[in-house]
C-alpha cells in the first residue's frame, strides 16, 4: 500500500468480512453482463469456436480481477485506491471487431492491443496533468454523460440482450425487468440499513428466481465444460502487430483513458475524497498495465466500469476493500468456469432492470456535481453544449457512419464526444478570458445580484447573520418580518408611545400621523371583531376587512418609502 492509504479517508473504511464480500458479490453481479459480452463479441467476430469463445471469457474474468485488486489495493505507482471494478472495455468492442475481420484474426487483434497499451502506459502520467481542466462544471457534464450513455445499455438488457432472439423486447423480458426494478425500489425503502445497501443483489438474485420459477431462467449448460482451468498465455498463437491496427487501437487507448479519468474523478466525487493529479496518473498506469498484461492471457484493453461508479452512490459503500473483495471473486470465477457459468445464468432483464437504478444514479451523481457551478454564461454554454454533443451518438448512433475511422472511434462514445467538448470549451471560456462578455447574454435569463437599499435600511452597525437569524451588536436576533408586518409594529410602537406620553423614534421619512390612522383603524376593526364574536354574528366588512386592512398596509409601506426619497432629496439639494 502507498503512503496516501495511512491517511483516514472514507475508501479507506473496512467492513466485517462477510458483508464485504457480499458487497462484493454485488458488484460483481453487477458487471458481469458486461464484462463478458466483449470476448464473445469480438471472439465470434474472428470466427472462433464455442470453447475458444470459453477460454476468452474466463481469461476476462482472470485479468479483470487483477486489474481490480491492483486498482484497489494499489502498489508505489499503480492503482487509484478507489472502489473501482476493472474490466474489458466496451470502448474497444467495435475497433476490434474491424481488426478481427482483417487477415490477422485474432492474433492481429492480441497485438494491437498489447502495442497500443504499451503507448498508453508511456503517455499515462502526462495524461493524468489534464485534471486541472476537470472543474466541476467539466466533471459534472462527463458523469451525467456517463449515465445517460449507460441508459440504452439497461434499455438493452431489459429487452432481452440479443436483437436476434426471437423474444427480444417482449412484455415478458420487460415484465421480469421491471419486476427487478420494484425490488430493488421496494428493498430501498424498508428501513433496514443492511438490506438497503444489498438492495441490488438481493432483487438480482429474487428475480432470477422468479425467473427460474417462470421459465426464463436456463442452468442447464452449468454443468458442460472444466470445473478448474488455469489462463494458459498466448493460447491462439503469438500476437501480431500491424502498423493501421496498432493506429486504431491507440486512438482507442486515449478515449478509455479519458473514460477511466472521468470514472475515477466520479467516484471520487460520489466518496467525497481527494483526487489529484497523481492519483489519477497511478490509476491511469494500473489501467495500462493491467491491459498490457491482458492480451498475455488471451484478453483485450482494461478500463473501470461506469455502471460500478452508480453502485457505489445508490449503496453508499465507499469502501474500496469491498470492491477488492470483488476483483478476488472475478479471479476465482476465472479459474474456475463452473462458477462463472452460474453467474452466465442470471437472465439480462434481471440485470436491465437493476441497471436502470445504476446508470441512473450515476446520473443524478454528475446532476449533483454541476450544483456547485455558478451558471455563468460561459457555463451555461459549456453544460449546454457538451451534454447536447454527448447526446448525439447516444440518439443516433450512425451519425458518425461516414465519418474517418479514427473520428468516429473517438465521437462514437457519448462519454468521450462529452469529456472533450466539455474540456475544449472550458478552456475556450475559462481558461482564455479574451473576448468574453461582461454583462448577460440570451443563455443566460438571471438578473445580476445585487441588494436594494429598501432591503438594508434596517441594519445597524454590528448586525451580522448566524445560522440563517440576523443578529444585532447585542447578540440578540432581529425578527425579519415583510413590509406590512413591519407597518404594523411601527403603527403600535407610535400608540405605545403616545399612551406614555413619549415621543416615538421612528426610522427616518415615516409620517407618525399616518401611523396613528393606521393604528386607530385596526383597534376598531379588532373592537367590532369581537363585538360580533360575542353576539355570534361576522364583524362589520369582514369580508372585505383583509382586503381594505392590506391595502392600509400597502399605503404605509409607499408612505415610508416616499418619505424615505423626499428626506434624500431634501439631502441632496442641502
Amino acid at each position: 500500500m502507498t503512503a496516501a492509504s495511512t491517511t483516514i479517508r472514507p475508501e479507506d473504511e473496512r467492513l466485517p468480512i462477510g458483508r464485504t464480500f457480499a458487497y462484493g458479490l454485488q458488484h460483481v453481479l453487477t458487471m458481469y453482463g458486461g464484462i463478458i459480452a466483449p470476448p464473445l463479441i469480438i471472439g465470434g467476430a474472428a470466427g472462433l469456436g464455442d470453447m475458444e469463445l470459453a477460454l476468452l471469457v474466463s481469461c476476462c474474468l482472470f485479468v479483470g480481477g487483477l486489474a481490480t485488486i491492483l486498482q484497489t489495493v494499489g502498489v508505489p505507482f499503480f492503482g487509484c485506491q478507489l472502489p473501482l471494478v476493472q474490466g474489458t472495455s466496451f470502448a474497444s468492442v467495435a475497433t476490434l471487431v474491424a481488426i478481427a475481420n482483417g487477415d490477422g484474426g485474432i492474433q492481429s487483434v492480441l497485438g494491437a492491443v498489447l502495442a497500443a497499451s504499451v503507448i498508453g502506459f508511456l503517455i499515462a502520467p502526462f495524461f493524468a496533468r489534464i485534471v486541472r481542466f476537470f472543474p466541476p462544471v467539466v466533471s459534472g457534464v462527463v458523469i451525467t454523460m456517463i449515465g445517460l450513455s449507460l441508459t440504452p445499455v439497461a434499455a438493452n438488457w431489459s429487452m432481452g440482450g440479443n436483437a436476434d432472439d426471437p423474444e427480444y423486447g417482449s412484455l415478458a423480458n420487460i415484465g421480469l425487468a421491471a419486476f427487478t426494478l420494484v425490488v430493488v425500489l421496494v428493498l430501498s425503502k424498508v428501513g433496514n440499513a443492511a438490506i438497503s445497501r444489498l438492495s441490488i443483489l438481493l432483487a438480482i438474485v429474487i428475480g432470477t428466481l422468479v425467473a427460474w420459477a417462470l421459465g426464463m431462467a436456463d442452468f442447464s449448460n452449468v454443468g458442460n465444460g472444466a470445473f478448474f482451468a488455469l489462463p494458459q498465455p498466448f493460447a491462439f498463437g503469438a500476437p501480431i502487430f500491424e502498423i493501421g491496427a496498432i493506429i486504431s487501437m491507440t486512438i482507442v487507448v486515449l478515449v478509455i483513458l479519458t473514460e477511466t479519468t472521468a470514472d475515477i474523478l466520479a467516484v471520487g466525487e460520489i466518496a467525497r475524497t481527494r483526487v489529484d493529479s497523481r492519483r489519477i496518473a497511478d490509476g491511469l498506469r494500473a489501467d495500462m498495465v493491467s491491459s498490457i498484461l491482458a492480451p498475455v492471457f488471451n484478453t483485450f484493453t482494461q478500463s473501470a466500469f461506469a455502471q460500478n461508479v452508480g453502485l457505489v452512490a445508490i449503496t453508499g459503500v465507499k469502501s474500496r476493500f469491498v470492491v477488492t473483495a470483488g476483483g478476488g471473486i472475478l479471479l476465482v470465477l476465472g479459474l474456475l468456469p463452473v462458477l462463472g457459468r452460474v453467474v452466465a445464468a442470471v437472465p439480462t432483464p434481471v440485470l436491465g432492470g437493476a441497471g436502470i437504478v445504476l446508470f441512473g444514479t450515476v446520473a443524478a451523481s454528475g446532476i449533483r456535481t454541476l450544483g456547485k457551478v455558478k451558471f455563468s454564461t460561459p457555463n451555461m454554454i459549456i453544460v449546454a453544449a457538451s451534454v447536447a454533443f454527448g447526446m448525439v451518438p447516444i440518439v443516433k448512433p450512425d451519425f458518425y457512419h461516414d465519418f474517418p475511422a479514427w473520428a468516429s472511434t473517438i465521437f462514437h462514445s457519448g462519454i468521450s464526444s462529452a469529456a472533450i467538448m466539455a474540456v475544449f470549451l472550458n478552456i475556450l471560456f475559462n481558461e482564455i478570458k479574451t473576448g468574453n462578455t461582461a454583462g448577460g447574454s440570451v443563455f443566460q435569463a438571471a438578473p445580476p445580484r445585487m441588494v436594494p437599499t429598501d432591503q438594508i435600511r434596517g441594519l445597524r452597525d454590528g448586525d451580522h447573520f448566524e445560522a440563517g437569524k440576523l443578529i444585532d451588536a447585542d447578540g440578540e436576533e432581529v425578527p425579519v418580518v415583510t413590509a406590512e408586518q413591519f407597518t404594523v409594529a411601527l403603527a403600535e410602537h407610535v400608540k405605545a408611545c403616545d399612551d406614555a406620553g413619549v415621543e416615538a423614534e421612528l426610522p427616518e421619512g415615516v409620517d407618525p400621523d399616518e401611523l396613528r390612522r393606521i393604528a386607530e383603524e385596526e383597534a376598531a376593526a379588532q373592537s367590532a371583531q369581537e363585538d360580533g364574536a360575542a353576539e355570534g354574528r361576522p364583524a362589520p366588512g369582514s369580508g372585505v376587512s383583509g382586503s381594505e386592512n392590506g391595502e392600509r398596509l400597502d399605503h404605509a409601506a409607499e408612505s415610508f418609502a416616499a418619505g424615505t426619497r423626499r428626506s434624500a432629496a431634501l439631502k441632496r439639494n442641502d
